[in-house]
């Protein structure tokens, strides 16, 4: 998002750390985002400059009013309150309120740092496995068979906040599966005020590697560092960082692939 768009979501997210986060608030919030989604006339009517801001708060609690929790009202009311670039950005940011919600409420319960390994570890097995991707992401296949699909995956294996993000993920809004895994990773990392730092090595770091690791790596970017740790027999020593568009690549495959360019010439 830019300019009005980005400081109207900038708005929003402060009414959503001022509510109490409930379990069921970020589906609430995901529920609006699919309904603008599909109604084109109310999407514009909500973000129509023309109107002005109580205009468009008032048609929301016309319209949302008794039908969505009074936390869920309140930072719907303060995203349709903002200017909107785009009439899409409105939906858009109510998604990403509504993941935030999720890590917030994870946050809550403690389990933050779960849903974080349970996130990255299921991003994992997608890449792995070429044919549940493509599976998960076939649009000609309707999304409910696809969700239960994942459900029955993570079924003993992940807690429910993880279970219900996995599943708006399939849903995707016009993202991939694996995009919209590593945008909720990214976002419990921001929870923590943290950046995602891909990891991969050839053999699996120590508890005390990791903590030494991530703590360079907090020094040097001046934030907290979560730790993604990939191990890949393909680097042969060494490690690879990525951390967000940057790489950080100190493995010996690395270092013999610069040694062969320069004797190619």
């Amino acid at each position: 998002m830019r300019g009005a768009s980005k400081e109207s979501l900038a708005r929003a997210e402060q009414a959503l750390a001022g509510v109490t986060v409930s379990e069921g608030l970020g589906g609430e919030l995901f529920s609006v985002a699919k309904v603008l989604d599909t109604n084109g006339s109310l999407r514009r009517a909500l973000t129509d400059p023309a109107r002005g801001a109580e205009s468009r708060t008032g048609l929301v609690r016309q319209l949302f009013g008794g039908k969505i929790s009074d936390q869920a009202l309140e930072v719907l009311t303060a995203a349709v309150a903002g200017r909107w670039v785009s009439n899409r950005d409105l939906g858009n940011a109510l998604d990403e309120l509504s993941v935030q919600a999720e890590v917030a409420y994870a946050d809550g319960e403690r389990k933050l740092d779960e849903l974080e390994d349970q996130l990255f570890r299921l991003d994992r097995v997608v890449v792995a496995e070429r044919a549940l991707a493509d599976k998960l992401s076939d649009r000609n296949i309707p999304l409910a068979p696809r969700q239960e699909l994942l459900r029955g995956l993570l079924q003993g294996k992940a807690d429910a906040v993880t279970v219900r993000l996995a599943e708006r993920a399939v849903d995707g809004r016009g993202r991939s599966f694996a995009a919209s895994l590593r945008a909720y990773q990214v976002a419990a990392a921001a929870r923590r005020s943290a950046s995602i730092a891909t990891v991969r090595v050839a053999t699996d770091l120590t508890a005390a590697e990791r903590d030494r690791l991530a703590e360079l790596l907090g020094r040097q970017y001046g934030r907290q560092i979560q730790l993604n740790v990939i191990v890949d027999p393909s680097v042969v020593g060494g490690v690879r960082v990525d951390i967000g568009d940057e790489v950080i690549d100190g493995t010996i495959a690395a270092r013999l692939d610069e040694a062969q360019r320069r004797i190619a010439g």
